[in-house]
C-alpha cells in the first residue's frame, strides 16, 4: 500500500511539472528570457525556500541543517543542472512541449538514475543493479520511439504547419539542445544525493520523513537559479529586453507575474512530490533508486498529453500518433517491470 501511495504522490507532482509550461502562452509582451527569469525566481527560489522551511524542526534553523555537510556540492551540482534547466527551456522553444520534454527528460531519466548508482558503487551487472539498468534501458527505448514519432511529425508537416504548432520550431537544433539538457539536468539527482547528510540531520532532529529532503532541493535549485539568471540577464542586455519587465501596463504586469508564479509552483511540485513519494518507498530499494526515472517517465507521458491537447501533433497521420502512443506505453512498462521485480 505504501508503494502505491508513494507512486501516486510522485505522479501528482509529475503532472504539475508537465503542466508548468502551459502558462507560457498566457504571458504577454515579454520575451523568452524575461519570462524565464521571472518564473525562475518562483520555481527555484520562492517555492523551494517555502518548502525547505517545512522541514525545519523545532529549535533548529535552515543554516544549522545545511551545516551538516553536503551543502556546497549540492549547490555546485545545481549550477551544472542549471545549464540543463536553461537548455531544457530552449528545447521547449524549438521542439514544443511534447517532443522537447520527451527527449530532454528521457536522457535525464537515464543519467539521473545511473549516475548516483555508479558513484555509490552499485554493481549494474548483477542483482538489484541489473534490474535498475534494465529499467533504464526500457525507458530509453520508449524515448527512442517517441523521438522517432517526432521525426515523422517533422517530415510530414509543412513549414507553415510547424510554425503554427511551435513558433520557433527547429528539429536539428532542438534535438541537440534537448540532449544536452537531459545530460546536464541529471546533475539534479546528483545534487540530491550529495545533500544526504542534510536530510539525515533533519530526520535526527525530528523532521517528518515527508519533508526531510526539502532543504536539499532548495540548495540545488539555488545553484540552478544562478546559472539561469546570469544567462537571462545577459540576453536582456544583448537584446535590449530588460525594459520589458516594467514597460508593460499594470494589468499585463500582474497577469505575467501571476502566470509566472503558477508556472513556478507547478514546476516545483515535481520535486516536492518526489521527496514526499520517496518516503513511502523506503521498503522497496529498487523502486527507491528508480524513483528519479519514474518521475521523468511520467513527466514525458503527461507532457505528451499536453502536447496533444495543445495541438502540437495536429495534422500527423494515424500511424505517427500510434508510434507516439507505443513509446508512451514502453515508458509506463519500465515502471511496471521494476515494480514487479521489486515485488
Amino acid at each position: 500500500m505504501n508503494t502505491l501511495i508513494g507512486l501516486l504522490i510522485i505522479a501528482i507532482g509529475s503532472f504539475g511539472q508537465s503542466s508548468s509550461y502551459v502558462p507560457i502562452n498566457k504571458v504577454k509582451k515579454w520575451s523568452w528570457e524575461s519570462f524565464w527569469l521571472v518564473q525562475g525566481i518562483f520555481a527555484w527560489l520562492v517555492f523551494p525556500l517555502l518548502g525547505a522551511l517545512l522541514a525545519v524542526p523545532s529549535g533548529s534553523t535552515l543554516p544549522e541543517l545545511w551545516s551538516s555537510g553536503g551543502a556546497l556540492p549540492a549547490i555546485i551540482y545545481g549550477i551544472l543542472w542549471g545549464v540543463g534547466g536553461l537548455t531544457f527551456g530552449l528545447s521547449m522553444r524549438y521542439l514544443g512541449v511534447a517532443l522537447g520534454q520527451s527527449i530532454s527528460l528521457g536522457t535525464c531519466a537515464a543519467f539521473g538514475t545511473l549516475f548516483p548508482a555508479l558513484f555509490g558503487g552499485t554493481d549494474l551487472l548483477h542483482g538489484a543493479g541489473l534490474m535498475l539498468l534494465i529499467g533504464v534501458c526500457i525507458t530509453l527505448a520508449g524515448i527512442a520511439v517517441i523521438g522517432y514519432a517526432g521525426s515523422l511529425r517533422s517530415r510530414n508537416m509543412s513549414e507553415e504547419e510547424k510554425k503554427a504548432a511551435v513558433k520557433d520550431f527547429a528539429l536539428t537544433k532542438g534535438l541537440l539542445v534537448a540532449l544536452l539538457a537531459g545530460v546536464m539536468s541529471a546533475c539534479f539527482a546528483l545534487g540530491l544525493d550529495a545533500g544526504t547528510p542534510i536530510k539525515e540531520a533533519a530526520l535526527e532532529k525530528g523532521t517528518a520523513p515527508l519533508y526531510a529532503g526539502l532543504p536539499v532541493i532548495f540548495l540545488v535549485t539555488l545553484g540552478g537559479f544562478c546559472t539561469n539568471a546570469a544567462y537571462c540577464i545577459q540576453q536582456n542586455l544583448k537584446n535590449n529586453t530588460g525594459k520589458e519587465y516594467l514597460s508593460v501596463n499594470k494589468s499585463t504586469f500582474t497577469n505575467n507575474l501571476l502566470y509566472c508564479a503558477l508556472a513556478g509552483v507547478l514546476w516545483y511540485s515535481q520535486f516536492f512530490g518526489l521527496e514526499m513519494g520517496k518516503s513511502f518507498l523506503t521498503e522497496s530499494p529498487i523502486l527507491l533508486a528508480f524513483s528519479w526515472s519514474i518521475l521523468m517517465s511520467l513527466n514525458v507521458t503527461f507532457s505528451n498529453v499536453w502536447g496533444i491537447l495543445l495541438k502540437e501533433w495536429k495534422g500527423c497521420s494515424a500511424s505517427t500518433i500510434g508510434i507516439l502512443l507505443l513509446g508512451l506505453a514502453v515508458l509506463i512498462a519500465s515502471i511496471i517491470v521494476v515494480a514487479i521485480a521489486q515485488a
